[in-house]
C-alpha cells in the first residue's frame, strides 16, 4: 500500500525554523518526483517546492525561495523540507506528494500529483 506520512509541523515564532519529514512506504522514493504543497486557511493548495527523481533538480516557489530547502534520504525513504526564516504567511497545512516522473515534465508540474499524506500543521505566530 502506497502511503506518505508527514510530520514535524508545529508552532514557531517568526524567524524560526522547522524541518518537515515525509516518510514513504509501499514504494521507493528515489524513483519518484517529490513535491511539497501547502494550504492556508481559505486558500487553495499550492505547490511550493519539489525535487526530481532522476537528477535531484529542485524547484522553489518565489514565496519560499532562499528560505526553504527540499531534500531526500534514500536510506530512510524519507523526504524533508527545511524551513528557515519563517513568516506568519507561511502558516498552512503542509503536504508532501510523490509521482513517477514523466518525459518532458519537470517535478514542478503540480497537477500530476495525486497521492497525498494527511498533512502537518505549521503555525508561525508570536
Amino acid at each position: 500500500q502506497v502511503q506518505l506520512v508527514e510530520s514535524g509541523g508545529g508552532l514557531v515564532q517568526p524567524g524560526g525554523s522547522l524541518r518537515l519529514s515525509c516518510a514513504a512506504s509501499g514504494f521507493t522514493l528515489d524513483y519518484y518526483d517529490i513535491a511539497w504543497f501547502r494550504q492556508a486557511p481559505g486558500k487553495g493548495r499550492e505547490g511550493i517546492s519539489c525535487i526530481g527523481s532522476s537528477d535531484d533538480m529542485t524547484y522553489y516557489a518565489d514565496s519560499v525561495k532562499g528560505r526553504f530547502a527540499v531534500s531526500r534520504d534514500s536510506a530512510k525513504n524519507t523526504a524533508y523540507l527545511q524551513m528557515n526564516s519563517l513568516k506568519p504567511e507561511d502558516t498552512a497545512v503542509y503536504y508532501c506528494s510523490a509521482e513517477q516522473p514523466r518525459y518532458g515534465s519537470s517535478c514542478a508540474t503540480w497537477g500530476k500529483y495525486a497521492t497525498w499524506g494527511q498533512g502537518t500543521q505549521v503555525t508561525v505566530s508570536s
